[in-house]
């Protein structure tokens, strides 16, 4: 399922979801955590994110291993596999802390609405969710960064 879509391999098509909704939910969480104005306006949205960005992560991951693992297969050189090693070391942080912070953002969402939950848990949620937004940013440029480098030195 995860290895070829009309023959292309999977993972360059279903990479492009997570580079899209990922970074979208770090700057959501961002926003909702640090701005109390648009909250309301922006909570459906970053509900959904919050749910579809690690899915997009996790797809892009199980793909990416079905590549590899098709690299292996044809031979491809251990330079080369080590190469995509890196990327796939990336890309399953990306996956991990961008499910972290789905969750995080999950529990803001719902603290925020449930009337009695005292400040110190929302603050403290609300900086945990901005960390974790800027990590999984960070590994979200380092994963697409190694993925690109690739292939612009195969090409």
């Amino acid at each position: 399922m995860f290895e070829t879509i009309n023959g292309m391999p999977a993972h360059v098509l279903l990479v492009h979801a997570a580079v899209v909704f990922v970074p979208l939910l770090a700057l959501g969480a961002i926003v909702f955590a640090v701005w109390p104005a648009v909250r309301a306006r922006i909570d459906w949205a970053v509900a959904l994110l919050a749910v579809v960005a690690p899915l997009s992560a996790l797809f892009s991951m199980i793909s990416g291993n079905a590549f590899y693992e098709m690299r292996v297969a044809d031979g491809t050189p251990e330079q080369f596999l080590d190469q995509i090693g890196e990327h796939a070391s990336y890309g399953q942080r990306t996956f991990f802390f961008s499910l972290g912070l789905g969750l995080v953002t999950g529990a803001l969402l719902l603290l925020r609405r449930r009337a009695g939950t005292p400040k110190a848990v929302t603050v403290g949620l609300s900086v945990v969710a901005v960390v974790l937004a800027v990590i999984t940013g960070y590994f979200v440029v380092m994963t697409g960064d190694t993925g690109a480098a690739m292939n612009w030195k195969i090409s």
